[in-house]
């Protein structure tokens, strides 16, 4: 605990610091990314000795409210959350000093510093009333962190899109915990335990709410909107941190308290595997239809988010059933893909953060040839990609790995349809895995590769050290993962064996990878960077006369001739996505011998925000506009209101 604590002490003075009025904005950002930096060293130390460590490490601290007290627990699941936190929190906090506006620099700094202590107070929190307290911070310091350019009206749609979906959410958390502390007789987690004698119907109920309420946190499948407009809208490393730790945070709160409640039933399983699947396949099919790369990006987030649901559904559904070692793979699969998630996400968040820092814009038809301008950046983004689609040798086929395996062992246990619904979720899981890799090559191709498509491309810078070093750090990271998976589940293995006892065979070392293997694929990979090197080289000595590309019989052929990101995705818009997520469009064919000048329009609106969210909302607002009726403005009314309700609260007590 004292380094969290010492983690905690120098974040917090950091963002005070940060929020005096300095007169050179490199003081502030020394003093406030400096402070993250150093700050998250303490707490990887933290973290890492949570995971090492035989017992938890807990803290208690009498506290004034009611039924509250200061008490922290940190075990090996809180250690496991940890871990990615002040990861991306480092990286973030050194890519910031060189990306944020130096006029927005200040106050910048004391909400990035307030959110990660907020963050990583909520998992280590062992009392609800302080759980709910952080779950509060976390959601008002991201809120001013996403509103970073509140001179845009977008950037404010989207931060109060955001902050009314999480306090929605945290609704259903303030029931569960009101329900869960009047049956326990107290809000410390240590009382929870007495949860798993609640009757089935009773822990469904509490069941569905933490879904709701967590889930809404997590941006799954259809409690994402305000994840696609609120990624975009904040800076870059924030976008970074919210997508690779933040929405984490809620499977963290759904984990710790599913463990209190009673064994689960077929049923939850079933229910997060629907969900999950649902969200993976919607989320990569709008990724894969957004011009804007960090909105595609956003809803590459959803995708993923579902397929960890989908991995802990099948967890929860294999144990119920009795299949402990197909229930162990999966989740692992969940937890080293939740891992992985946070350091490849962040990697793509910061690359894209460094496009448009260099091009000055976030639209892919604006871009084309920047890895000839930016090649650093282009290969870390290269890397990303090849991680996020589960490509060796990096660090995204280990976890999906796990979980095909646990539904290839399931299917092949069992028979007839219980071995049907298996099979059919791998060809679902290896659609999604399709679709991704169309999304990553079509903002790889159509950013990095061909010609500039707008003034501002053309004239693209790479990014500075810290931007780069950041990016680089994450790549390194992503390929240690994928060059040494057992690492991955060594790490995963403290906080899998807490959630499922059953599970320590498979993280005491029975699933064993060689260790030559990651000795060999590292040679493989030096040897394809040397030849890569020295095939540059020679092309840098010899003399290549410049010429134009062939364009199709046109003299000067130019940008407006190549692919857009609309037609590269065009196939999977016609061809394998749903009517209901067809794009709007308008058709700019010409027409006659001497047409006029037309143009193209496309847009790809959410569903789920057109034709749900958005008709509800406007409903609820009109019966709202009503009640504001009761508003007279009287002082003997407002006096008549509180006397009426007094009344009542004396009668309620009567009868009690």
């Amino acid at each position: 605990m004292n380094f969290l604590f010492l983690s905690w002490l120098v974040l917090g003075l950091g963002a005070c610091a940060a929020a005096l009025p300095w007169r050179s904005s490199k003081i502030t950002a020394i003093l406030g990314g400096g402070s993250a930096v150093l700050g998250c060293l303490s707490g990887l130390i933290a973290a890492g000795q949570g995971l090492i460590a035989d017992t938890a490490a807990t803290f208690s601290l009498p506290w004034s409210m009611p039924g509250g007290s200061f008490s922290l627990r940190l075990d090996g699941l809180s250690a496991f959350f940890l871990l990615p936190l002040f990861i991306v929190g480092l990286v973030g906090a050194l890519y910031g000093t060189e990306y944020m506006r130096k006029e927005k620099a200040r106050l910048h700094w004391s909400w990035y510093n307030l959110l990660l202590v907020s963050m990583a107070m909520v998992v280590t929190a062992a009392n609800g009333l302080l759980f709910l307290f952080a779950w509060e911070c976390m959601s008002l310091t991201s809120f001013f962190l996403v509103i970073t350019e509140y001179d845009l009206p977008e950037v404010v749609a989207a931060g109060w899109t955001y902050l009314l979906a999480t306090h929605l959410g945290a609704a259903c958390l303030f029931a569960f915990f009101l329900t869960a502390g009047a049956f326990c007789g107290s809000l410390d987690f240590a009382s929870f335990h007495l949860l798993s004698t609640l009757t089935g119907p009773v822990a469904s109920v509490l069941f569905l709410l933490l879904v709701t309420g967590f889930g809404s946190k997590a941006g799954i499948f259809p409690f994402h909107v305000w994840l696609p407009d609120a990624h975009p809208a904040a800076p870059s490393h924030v976008s970074a941190l919210m997508s690779g730790v933040m929405v984490k945070t809620a499977i963290y709160g759904l984990l710790r308290m599913c463990s209190f409640l009673p064994a689960s039933p077929a049923w939850w399983g079933g229910l997060l595997m629907t969900i999950g699947i649902t969200g993976a396949l919607f989320g990569i099919a709008m990724a894969a239809m957004q011009r804007d790369v960090k909105r595609s990006l956003a809803y590459s987030t959803v995708e993923n988010i579902g397929i960890i649901l989908l991995a802990l559904g099948f967890w929860m559904h294999s144990r119920a059933a009795g299949q402990h070692v197909v229930a162990a793979l999966a989740l692992a699969g969940g937890l080293i893909h939740l891992l992985n998630h946070a350091l490849f996400k962040s990697l793509l968040f910061l690359g894209a953060g460094s496009l448009m820092h260099g091009s000055g814009s976030r639209d892919l038809g604006r871009m084309g040839g920047l890895m000839r301008r930016m090649p650093v950046t282009g290969l870390m983004i290269v890397c990303g990609g090849m991680a996020i689609c589960a490509l060796p040798p990096f660090n995204g086929l280990v976890g999906e790995w796990f979980i095909y395996r646990a539904l290839l062992e399931s299917g092949a246990a069992l028979s007839g349809l219980g071995g049907f619904f298996p099979v059919m979720l791998i060809g679902f899981l290896a659609l999604v895995g399709g679709l991704a890799l169309i999304v990553m090559t079509r903002i790889i191709g159509i950013a990095l590769l061909g010609v500039p498509r707008s003034p501002a491309a053309a004239q693209a810078h790479e990014a500075g050290w810290p931007m780069r070093s950041a990016m680089i750090a994450l790549a390194l990271l992503c390929l240690a993962g994928g060059l040494m998976p057992i690492q991955l589940l060594r790490v995963t293995g403290r906080a899998a064996v807490l959630l499922d006892p059953d599970s320590a065979h498979l993280f005491a070392g029975q699933v064993i990878t060689p260790w030559w293997l990651g000795i060999m694929a590292f040679l493989l990979i030096g040897a394809l960077l040397a030849a890569f090197s020295f095939n540059r080289w020679r092309q840098g000595r010899a003399t290549v006369a410049a010429a134009s590309t062939w364009g199709c019989g046109f003299a000067f052929p130019s940008s407006r001739m190549s692919y857009s990101a609309e037609s590269y995705s065009e196939l999977a818009q016609s061809g394998i996505l749903c009517s209901c997520l067809t794009p709007e469009s308008k058709d700019g064919r010409t027409i006659g011998f001497f047409p006029l000048r037309r143009s193209f329009v496309f847009n790809a609106p959410d569903p789920v925000l057109e034709k749900f969210f958005k008709p509800l909302f406007q409903r609820l607002a009109g019966y709202c506009r009503r009640c504001c009726r009761l508003q007279s403005g009287n002082l003997h009314i407002y006096m008549l209101y509180v006397f009426s309700a007094t009344v009542l609260l004396l009668f309620w007590v009567g009868l009690r």
